[in-house]
């Protein structure tokens, strides 16, 4: 494998005409800010929103982005938020609820995700994790989606998450690293969080089907908790990989993908997420099971008779 930095997909300093020049291959939007130091998706203030979005969509087959990051601010523990995310999506520059983007989008989003919204939720309920499912924040994760999906907020994206990892990124004196490579299909995230200059794996997903001609971007949002959530860079790689002659004309002979998937994961497949039962659809289930019950009792009622019947005419 050999890898190539690909400029006009990269964001770095000195930030030449970003968010100001029509030539730049990036562009500002909402409270974000260049400096000199980093691009600035939202400062330590209360309900911002901000991104930085690619301008040039990305045709490449296997890719590496790496992402220099920085979390700080005056919040104590869990008293911070929300948290950043890279993507690589159909749609650009559009404002919403998932970490400053769009809901429903089409792509892929990873989420260092800094606020617990589940666990604060079961507290106020006075519930508690299960120790199987208790998670410790911040927490990374990646979800695919393909335009009728909702990312839910108030369980912190666990019903359509593809795997994560906690990692320790707020307040850090070390540089922060994410790491996010696209090959053969196959999804891979790292942090580099501890100062070793080492990758530790947080997911690895086969089966991760991404159509050519996404954007990239980066996008954050604050609301009564806040934090400055910093790009220092987004730098990508293209990646040369070795493909055999059947794998290179088993390729050819696939169709084009035209929609954002994963193999064995059902809610792409449909497009929906068990989300519950609507009212309409609890009545319905109510009304066919007593309607099946009465039908039992009926058919049992009669086999019984004629059971009783045929048991009195042997005593005759």
């Amino acid at each position: 494998m050999e890898e190539f930095l690909k400029r006009e997909y990269s964001l770095s300093k000195p930030y030449q005409g970003v968010g100001s020049a029509s030539s730049s291959h990036w562009e500002l939007m909402g409270d974000a800010m260049v400096t000199t130091d980093q691009v600035r998706l939202t400062p330590d203030k209360q309900s911002k929103q901000g991104a930085v979005w690619g301008r040039l969509p990305c045709h490449l087959t296997d890719w590496e982005m790496q992402v220099h990051f920085k979390i700080h601010g005056q919040g104590k523990k869990n008293l911070n938020g929300d948290g950043l995310a890279i993507w690589y999506t159909k749609e650009r520059m559009q404002k919403g609820p998932v970490f400053g983007n769009m809901d429903n989008f089409t792509g892929l989003g990873v989420f260092v995700d800094t606020y617990p919204n589940e666990e604060k939720h079961l507290e106020a309920q006075k519930k508690r994790y299960t120790p199987r499912t208790q998670r410790i924040f911040p927490f990374v994760l990646a979800m695919v989606g393909n335009g009728s999906i909702s990312y839910d907020h108030e369980r912190d994206g666990r019903p359509t998450e593809l795997g994560g990892c906690n990692a320790m990124v707020r307040n850090l004196k070390q540089d922060t690293f994410l790491f996010i490579r696209y090959v053969r299909r196959r999804l891979t995230v790292m942090i580099d969080i501890d100062g070793q200059h080492e990758w530790r794996d947080c997911l690895d997903i086969p089966g991760v089907r991404l159509p050519k001609g996404y954007y990239f971007g980066a996008s954050s949002v604050t609301g009564d908790l806040s934090d400055n959530h910093d790009i220092i860079s987004l730098k990508l790689y293209q990646l040369t990989v070795f493909r055999s002659q059947q794998e290179q004309e088993e390729e050819e002979e696939e169709e084009e993908i035209t929609i954002p998937s994963v193999d064995n994961f059902e809610f792409l497949k449909f497009g929906l997420v068990d989300d519950g039962m609507s009212g309409i659809a609890i009545f319905f289930a109510v009304l066919f099971s007593m309607l099946g019950l009465i039908f039992l009792i009926v058919i049992g009622l009669v086999v019984y008779s004629h059971w009783k019947e045929n048991r009195r005419k042997r005593f005759y």
